[in-house]
C-alpha cells in the first residue's frame, strides 16, 4: 500500500534515480553504435536513429504526459513510465533487427518523458519551497553524471558484455526506481478534464514563464554547441587524440555536477533573479572567451569552465522560479514545458549553431587548424548573442513579477 504522505528522504531518492536514469539512456548507447552496425550490418546513418529515435520520443510528448499526469495523479503516471522504460530495457537488449532496436529506443524515450515531467512536477508537492532550489541543484547534478558517466559506463560493459549489456545494466536500476516511487510518494489528486485544458491556455498567456522557457531554450542550445563544435575543434582543431579529447569533453559535466548543489543552495539564499542574472552574465563571459581568444586546450578548458559554471546557475534558478508558482493543477503540464524547451534548445544548437560552425570552418576534413579555430569563434559570437537575448527575457520575467506582484 502506498503511504499517505511522502517521506522526503525516500521519496527524493525515488524521483533522483528517476532523473538519472532519463539522462543515462541518452548518452550510454552512443558508445556502442559502431558495434551496433556491425551486428546488424547497417550503416551510421541507420544506426544514428538508436539515439535519434529516444531524443524525438521525448520532446514529442513531454507537453502531452505533463497534462495527462495532472489529469490521472503525477505518482501514478511516474510509476507507469519507469514500468514502461524497465520494459523497453528489455526489448532492447533482446531486439533482434534494427527496426526493432529503435521502435523499443523510442519506446524507452516515451518512458523517459514520463520521468522528466513527473519529476520536476513532484518535487513541488515532495519539499518545502525554501529547499526547492537546492533540490533541483541536486536533480541537475544527477542529470548531468547521467550524461556524462554514460560513455564512460557503456564503454566498459561493451568489452565485457556487449552492446547488449547497455540496457541490461539500467533494468535493475529501474526497477529500484519504482519501489522507492511506489513505497515513499503520496498520490495526487487528479484534475479535471477541464482544468487541464485551461492550464494549458493559462502557460500560453503567462509572459513570465514564457521568458523562463524562453531562456531555458537558449541556454540549452549553446550548451549544446560545446557538443557539437567542440569535438571537431579538440581533434582538429588542437590535435588531441581520442582520449585527451574525451577526457577535456568531460569537463563540462563533471562541473555541472559538482556545481549544482552548491548552486541551488545561493539560489535558496539569494533569490532566482539574482542568481538567473549571475548564470547568465558568467555564461556570456565564457562565450566572448571563446569568441575572442585565440585558444590552446589550457584556454579551452578555462572558457568551458566558466560556461558550465554559468549554466549550472542558471538551471538551479530557472527551474524553481518556473516551478514554484506553479498552482496543482498546472505542475505536471508545466514540468512538460520546461523539459520540452530543453529538448528544443538541444535540437536547435545541434542543427542551427551546428551549422554556423560548418559554414564558417568549410570542409572539416580537409580544414587547417586555423580554419577550425575560425568557426569555433564565429559560433561562440553567435551563441553570444543568445545567451544576450535571455539576459532581456530574465529582466522582462522580472518586470512582469513585479507587475503582477503589485497589482490590486
Amino acid at each position: 500500500m502506498p503511504m499517505t504522505s511522502p517521506t522526503p528522504r525516500g521519496a527524493l531518492a525515488g524521483l533522483s534515480l528517476c532523473m538519472l536514469l532519463a539522462s543515462l539512456g541518452t548518452s550510454i548507447a552512443n558508445v556502442g553504435l559502431p558495434q551496433m552496425a556491425e551486428t546488424f550490418a547497417a550503416p551510421f546513418a541507420a544506426v544514428q536513429w538508436v539515439v535519434l529515435s529516444y531524443l524525438l520520443a521525448i520532446t514529442a510528448v513531454l507537453v502531452s504526459v505533463g497534462r495527462l499526469g495532472d489529469r490521472l495523479g503525477h505518482r501514478r503516471l511516474l510509476l507507469t513510465g519507469v514500468m514502461l522504460f524497465a520494459v523497453a530495457c528489455v526489448l532492447c537488449s533482446a531486439a533482434p533487427s534494427l527496426g526493432m532496436l529503435v521502435a523499443a529506443r523510442a519506446l524507452q524515450g516515451f518512458g523517459a518523458a514520463i520521468m522528466l515531467a513527473m519529476t520536476m512536477a513532484l518535487v513541488a508537492a515532495t519539499v518545502p519551497k525554501a529547499q526547492t532550489g537546492r533540490v533541483m541543484g541536486l536533480l541537475g547534478t544527477l542529470s548531468a553524471v547521467g550524461t556524462g558517466l554514460g560513455p564512460a559506463i557503456g564503454g566498459a560493459l561493451i568489452v565485457a558484455s556487449g552492446w547488449r549489456a547497455l540496457f541490461l545494466i539500467m533494468l535493475p536500476l529501474a526497477a529500484l526506481a519504482w519501489v522507492l516511487v511506489h513505497r515513499t510518494l503520496a498520490d495526487s489528486n487528479p484534475q479535471t478534464s477541464a482544468a487541464g485544458r485551461s492550464s494549458v491556455f493559462a502557460a500560453l498567456h503567462d509572459r513570465a514563464l514564457g521568458a523562463g522557457l524562453g531562456m531555458s531554450t537558449l541556454v540549452a542550445a549553446v550548451m549544446m554547441t560545446t557538443l557539437v563544435a567542440g569535438p571537431f575543434y579538440l581533434s582538429h582543431g588542437l590535435g588531441l587524440d581520442p582520449a585527451q579529447m574525451g577526457l577535456t569533453m568531460a569537463v563540462g559535466p563533471c562541473i555541472t555536477a559538482l556545481a549544482g548543489m552548491p548552486a541551488g543552495r545561493l539560489t535558496d539564499r539569494c533569490g532566482s533573479y539574482a542568481t538567473t542574472l549571475g548564470g547568465l552574465l558568467c555564461m556570456l563571459a565564457g562565450c566572448l572567451v571563446l569568441a575572442l581568444m585565440p585558444l590552446g586546450i589550457t584556454g579551452y578548458i578555462g572558457a568551458l569552465v566558466i560556461l558550465t559554471l554559468g549554466y549550472a546557475q542558471f538551471q538551479a534558478a530557472n527551474n524553481p522560479a518556473v516551478m514554484s508558482h506553479v498552482s496543482a493543477d498546472r505542475r505536471g503540464v508545466i514540468a512538460g514545458w520546461l523539459n520540452l524547451s530543453r529538448n528544443l534548445g538541444l535540437i536547435i544548437g545541434a542543427w542551427a549553431l551546428g551549422a554556423v560552425f560548418a559554414w564558417s570552418t568549410g570542409d572539416i576534413h580537409s580544414a587547417l587548424p586555423i580554419a577550425v579555430g575560425h568557426g569555433l569563434r564565429m559560433t561562440f559570437w553567435v551563441a553570444s548573442g543568445l545567451v544576450a537575448l535571455a539576459l532581456l527575457l530574465a529582466f522582462t520575467r522580472r518586470v512582469k513579477t513585479l507587475q503582477a506582484s503589485t497589482a490590486p
